[in-house]
């Protein structure tokens, strides 16, 4: 049972990145109707992904693994599991953009975005990959037993 928990956390999290870097490519292009539909099902993945992530890295912790109190006490886990958190709060800006969205292209048009809310929902998304990479690099470092 463990394997497969282990096995469904990384298919999550490999959604997950695919996912920001979707959204980070699509961002970067101008948009149309069809990126805007692109983006808005490919944020619903993301936050599909990002849900069984929570949920799923929940169990390992508490049911799996080496025990909740292991994880508890290791900085490296709690950095990863903070910023996975963090991300999840600042994550809301770019979904309540393209929720926005939704009257525009139901009517077939294309969504207008100002360009000081492109930046922020830009800026998110860089900051989803960052935080992407610190989470890697945490989930190396307790791989190895480290930062406990």
């Amino acid at each position: 049972m463990s394997t497969l928990f282990a096995f469904l956390h990384h298919l999550c999290a490999f959604t997950l990145v695919a996912a920001v870097a979707i959204e980070f490519a699509l961002m970067r292009q101008d948009l149309t109707l069809a990126s805007a539909r692109r983006l808005q099902v490919t944020d619903l993945v993301l936050g599909i992904a990002a849900g069984l992530l929570l949920v799923i890295g929940l169990s390992r912790v508490f049911f799996f693994e080496k025990g909740a109190s292991y994880y508890w006490h290791s900085h490296a886990f709690l950095l990863k599991f903070g910023l996975f958190i963090i991300l999840a709060f600042v994550s809301i800006i770019p979904t309540m953009e393209f929720l926005s969205w939704r009257g525009a292209i139901k009517a077939g048009q294309v969504p207008v975005i100002e360009a000081s809310r492109r930046r922020r929902v830009t800026g998110v998304i860089h900051a989803e990959l960052a935080a992407i990479v610190v989470i890697l690099l945490c989930a190396a470092i307790m791989a190895r037993g480290g930062w406990v």
